[in-house]
């Protein structure tokens, strides 16, 4: 995904109440970004205070399952539909969401936070704001990419629509009491990142290492990406039929396949001169702490001393987790004209992140399940903290071109 390059320039003077001309809500990456990092600074503290004990849960949903919703479908699903919906005006030509609606769709999905960690037990409400979330996102990508008829990227609204599901079933199983699988359906999530982030980055990994290295061209590898999406789509499906209906089969297999396509891709993309750029070696190393963690999930199947949820949270903290906060460092730097540096703060950041997501995976062993725990949420937090107050007013001040976006 290139920077966008809109020629309508922002006006100079506007009134307060003209919500259209207020940065933060001129395009979708920049309210979902900043608001989804804050609330993932949040939503890990909580977490962090409930295993210490220093906060006592009181609700009937385990938190355990809170902060499974909380990081995976609020926290990272705002930030896929805010870079989807960004995307979109990139590959179709047609306007995004802006301004009121834009302010509307951040609200639903706020307000919906609030009222998820202050009346866990309220869920119906909670489905019902996750739903208008889910689906007023998935109407605005639909009607920007068929509009356009990018048949390319139709894929994008059956990734959304897939986690929109996800999402609500797990919710409808936590009200209904059966939490192991609810816990599945978080899980199948999990793997539906795992996908998106195959199709994101066999986009944006190799085109922004060529550009970032001034490379003559960029590596591309169309074969290896088809062949990774009929994959993750089976494998899912296969652990989806074992966990949730007992079928006899072992999604193991496709899940190490789907794992060993991703580390194929890595590995072509790799170039040793990245580590020189913060932007790029964090992306790079995401990703291969994603595909990682992926073949140790498949591994979990067929050797007993390797657990999913600690290879699971390799994806999670590693590569959804650093994947992320690489993005949207780069993404908001380059859609709001500025330099693309990241600095040494978000350096630090992208390295606390990666401590915390090894820790959390491959440490429980031998420090203590609730030391990893717990030191992984800091660390989380921390990165975290350190984006939202450096990326703060990039994202709600004015691109410095003054040219609207």
């Amino acid at each position: 995904m290139r920077p966008l390059n809109l020629e309508e320039p922002i006006l100079t003077h506007s009134k307060w109440y003209q919500i259209a001309q207020w940065p933060v809500f001129m395009m979708p990456f920049r309210p979902f970004f900043l608001l989804a990092s804050i609330w993932s600074v949040i939503a890990v503290s909580v977490w962090a205070m409930v295993l210490s004990g220093d906060f006592q849960w009181q609700a009937t949903l385990p938190a355990s399952l809170w902060h499974a919703h909380e990081m995976i479908f609020a926290f990272a699903g705002a930030i896929a539909v805010g870079f989807l919906l960004t995307a979109a005006q990139t590959w179709t030509n047609i306007p995004t969401l802006s301004g009121a609606k834009l302010m509307a769709l951040v609200f639903i999905w706020a307000a919906t936070r609030l009222l998820f960690i202050l009346y866990p037990h309220f869920l119906p409400l909670v489905i019902l704001g996750q739903l208008a979330f889910w689906l007023s996102a998935i109407v605005c990508l639909s009607n920007m990419l068929i509009g356009a008829k990018s048949k390319n990227n139709y894929q994008f609204i059956a990734v959304l629509t897939a986690l929109c599901v996800f999402n609500v079933l797990f919710l409808l199983l936590c009200a209904q009491g059966n939490f192991a699988s609810a816990r599945t359906f978080s899980q199948l999530a999990v793997l539906g990142f795992m996908l998106l982030i195959g199709m994101v980055g066999g986009r944006v990994i190799p085109f922004f290492t060529a550009r970032g290295l001034t490379l003559d061209h960029q590596v591309r590898t169309p074969r290896l990406d088809k062949a990774l999406r009929v994959v993750s789509v089976l494998g899912m499906c296969g652990f989806a039929l074992s966990q949730l209906f007992n079928v006899a089969l072992n999604p193991g297999y496709l899940i190490v396949l789907a794992a060993s396509i991703h580390l194929l891709r890595s590995g072509l993309w790799f170039n040793p001169n990245i580590r020189y750029i913060p932007l790029l070696w964090s992306l790079h190393l995401g990703y291969l702490l994603a595909a990682i963690g992926l073949l140790l999930c498949g591994l979990s199947f067929f050797i007993a001393i390797v657990r999913f949820t600690d290879a699971l949270h390799l994806i999670t903290l590693g590569g959804i987790g650093l994947t992320i906060l690489a993005m949207i460092a780069r993404v908001s730097l380059g859609h709001t004209g500025r330099a693309l540096s990241a600095g040494h703060t978000m350096s630090v950041a992208f390295m606390l992140l990666a401590c915390g997501a090894v820790i959390r995976a491959l440490l429980p062993h031998f420090i203590g399940p609730h030391l990893a725990w717990f030191s992984s949420a800091v660390l989380w937090a921390a990165a975290f903290t350190l984006f939202s107050l450096s990326y703060f007013n990039v994202l709600t001040q004015k691109r410095v071109d003054g040219r609207r976006g």
